[in-house]
């Protein structure tokens, strides 16, 4: 479920010798091996979000390189004691990177904007759409998180942590709301005719009947999402 792999992003100013990381990316030597030789010294490593083809080699890549690492979730926070916060600007390394809280993928998420870009990490991908993890993400705060991307992405190049960049982080953003209400009333009407109680599983299987099977634990986490956020 991740398309050609994590996009690890290395991100350097012009002039400037050393690099900012995003998402260290999976426990994979090869992986962990060609970041350290395309980074070079890295002022600082980011998280964009708890998951383990983003988180999985975070001890790796700063045995390599002792970059410090920052995320919102103290858990992978090394040689530092300060969570990321929303709205937190960082200058570092001749850029100027705000943090933005995008939760809703899951509850610590967070797109980082740039100048001309936005990195979204899963919170929006560079083909198709995501999973709402239901352990801590809800859609109630996916949608606000769509706003926001919408309100700050407009002529800001989108780059995901999965599958391919696009022009224009807002455009995709507006696709993403469009897709979730389509699907809200998709399943809306499946409960017309399941029932109020239908359970997540037969909600999938009558709204995603002509998807890939192989994609139904997937579409679950989802669906018990749209069922959570349709109840409240």
């Amino acid at each position: 479920m991740t398309l050609e792999g994590t996009n690890t992003w290395v991100l350097r100013a012009p002039g400037e010798r050393e690099c900012v990381v995003v998402d260290p990316g999976p426990k994979k030597r090869s992986h962990l091996d060609r970041l350290a030789q395309v980074a070079g010294p890295v002022a600082l490593t980011l998280v964009t979000h708890r998951h383990h083809d983003h988180t999985g080699g975070v001890n790796g890549h700063v045995e390599r390189t002792g970059s410090p690492v920052r995320a919102a979730d103290r858990k992978y926070l090394r040689d530092s004691d300060q969570p990321l916060s929303d709205g937190e600007v960082i200058e570092v390394a001749g850029l100027r990177i705000t943090v933005l809280a995008t939760p809703g993928h899951t509850a610590d998420s967070v797109s980082f904007v740039l100048d001309d870009a936005v990195l979204t990490g899963d919170t929006i991908l560079g083909r198709g759409t995501t999973v709402i993890d239901n352990r801590d993400g809800t859609l109630a705060d996916y949608l606000d998180s769509m706003d926001r991307l919408v309100e700050v992405g407009a002529g800001r190049t989108l780059l995901p942590a999965h599958g391919p960049e696009h022009s224009d982080t807002a455009e995709i953003a507006r696709f993403y709301i469009a897709h979730r209400q389509e699907r809200l009333d998709q399943v809306r009407a499946a409960l017309g005719e399941l029932g109020a109680d239908a359970k997540p599983m037969q909600v999938v299987r009558h709204v995603y009947a002509d998807v890939d099977k192989k994609l139904w634990p997937a579409a679950r986490s989802s669906v018990k999402a749209q069922l959570d956020y349709l109840r409240r």
